[in-house]
C-alpha cells in the first residue's frame, strides 16, 4: 500500500500497487467503490500481467482518507488523482476507470495531459444526469438534500444498494459519498462526452451488451472513441464476466 498527500490540508490517497514495466497502469473505481477490489483479478490476469500497476482509492472512498471538507467535484476527483500520480512518479498512463472513475478519468486527460496516454472506460458516465428519489446509484443519492442524506437518508442508499455494493460503499465517507453523486449526476462544462470527443489519446468505451446500444455511439466512433459491448455482464463488468472484461481490455490497450 503506498499513499501521497493531495490536498493542502494533507489528506491522502492510497493504492495498491504491482511492480512491473512501464508505461503504468491505473485503474479507477466508480462511485462508492475500491479498486483494489474491483481490479486485482484484472491486473494480475495473464493477458495484462507485467506493468506496472497502480489500483488507486479516489478520495473519500477505500484506503484514502475521508475529508470532510473537501468538495468533491469531478474536477476535484481529478486534480487529487494527479497529484497522487506525480507522487507516484506517474506519467503517461494507461487509465482504466469504471462508472464514475471513467468521469473523472476523462476530466483528468483533460486537465492533466501529460498523465495520461490512454483511456480505458468502463460503463462510465458521460452525460448528465436527472437526480431522482428512489433510483439506484448516482440519481438516487443525489436527490437528497446533503443534511437529510447524513440524518439517515443514506441508511435508504445501504437498503437499496444490496449487500455486494455495501460491501464497499460503507467504507464512503457519508459527505464524500453524497457529494460525488450531487456532482456526478450535474457533470462538468462541457460535458464529459464533449471533453472525451476532444481528447487526442486512443480512448475504448465499454459497455454491457445486454443493456442494448450504447446512446450516440456513432457520435464517440466518429471522433476516434473504439465503442466495444461485452457479454453476459451488468454494470459491473470486471466483476460479472471477469474474462471477457480482461480479453476487452487487453485489446484496448495493445
Amino acid at each position: 500500500m503506498h499513499s501521497a498527500a493531495v490536498t493542502t490540508e494533507g489528506d491522502r490517497i492510497r493504492w495498491a500497487e504491482l511492480p512491473g514495466g512501464d508505461p503504468a497502469r491505473v485503474y479507477v473505481h466508480g462511485l462508492g467503490a475500491t479498486s483494489p477490489l474491483y481490479f486485482a483479478g484484472t491486473a494480475v490476469h495473464p493477458l495484462l500481467a507485467g506493468r506496472r500497476s497502480l489500483l488507486i482509492d479516489l478520495l473519500g472512498h477505500g484506503h484514502s482518507d475521508r475529508p470532510t471538507s473537501f468538495a468533491y467535484t469531478l474536477e476535484d476527483h481529478a486534480d487529487a488523482l494527479a497529484a497522487a500520480l506525480r507522487a507516484a512518479k506517474v506519467t503517461g498512463a494507461e487509465v482504466v476507470a469504471h462508472s464514475m472513475g471513467g468521469a473523472v478519468a476523462v476530466v483528468l486527460a483533460a486537465r492533466h495531459p501529460e498523465l495520461v496516454s490512454r483511456l480505458v472506460l468502463v460503463d462510465a458516465n458521460l452525460d448528465p444526469l436527472t437526480p431522482e428519489r428512489g433510483a439506484l446509484g448516482s440519481r438516487g443519492i443525489a436527490a437528497y438534500g446533503e443534511e437529510e442524506f447524513l440524518a439517515g437518508g443514506w441508511r435508504e442508499v445501504r437498503d437499496r444498494a444490496g449487500e455486494a455494493w455495501w460491501a464497499t460503499m460503507r467504507l464512503t465517507g457519508l459527505e464524500a459519498l453524497h457529494r460525488s453523486a450531487v456532482h456526478l449526476v450535474r457533470g462538468t462544462t462541457p460535458t464529459m462526452r464533449e471533453l472525451l470527443l476532444d481528447l487526442p489519446v486512443p480512448r475504448t468505451f465499454l459497455y454491457p451488451e445486454p443493456d442494448g446500444p450504447f446512446p450516440r455511439a456513432a457520435d464517440l466512433e466518429a471522433a476516434g472513441v473504439r465503442v466495444v459491448p461485452v457479454l453476459d455482464c451488468g454494470h459491473t463488468i470486471m466483476l460479472d464476466n471477469p474474462e471477457a472484461f480482461a480479453r476487452a481490455t487487453a485489446e484496448a490497450l495493445a
